[in-house]
């Protein structure tokens, strides 16, 4: 079962903090990677190109862990542990372009290689733990 976000996880979300995102390779070892996060209101959403090991490890196994620190202050965090609900590349250029506007500044994402073919990953919140939590609830 989802938990809501509290306004304190979604401005952390919001702003321009890295996600680090951790998957599980096939034999059980953790791989982490720092990305761009957005927040659609239900859902953590990312975007990666579809060759990246972690969309490999996602279309395999769902779970994933969101951990978000405040680039300010780092030692307000959250970790979110979830799953992927849906993947998509429909949207998915314009989705990075979006990011590329938050995080760097520019209106079109700057590191597409010829070939690159981007995905929308939606993640389902189940839990939140870190320093930045405010008022969620944890799912049983």
């Amino acid at each position: 079962m989802a938990v809501k976000l509290s306004d304190q996880t979604i401005k952390l979300i919001k702003g321009k903090n890295f996600a680090f995102v951790g998957t599980l390779m096939p034999d059980g070892q953790p791989q982490v990677s720092p990305m761009w996060v957005e927040y659609d209101g239900s859902h953590i959403v990312l975007n990666s190109e579809v060759k990246r090991v972690k969309v490999q490890n996602l279309r395999r196994d769902a779970r994933v862990s969101v951990s978000i620190a405040d680039m300010e202050n780092p030692y307000q965090y959250v970790e979110i542990r979830g799953r992927v609900v849906d993947m998509t590349t429909e949207g998915a250029p314009e989705h990075i372009d979006r990011l590329a506007n938050k995080y760097l500044g520019q209106d079109t994402y700057p590191y597409n290689q010829p070939g690159d073919q981007r995905i929308i990953m939606k993640v389902e919140p189940l839990s939140v733990s870190g320093t930045a939590t405010g008022s969620e609830t944890q799912a049983a």
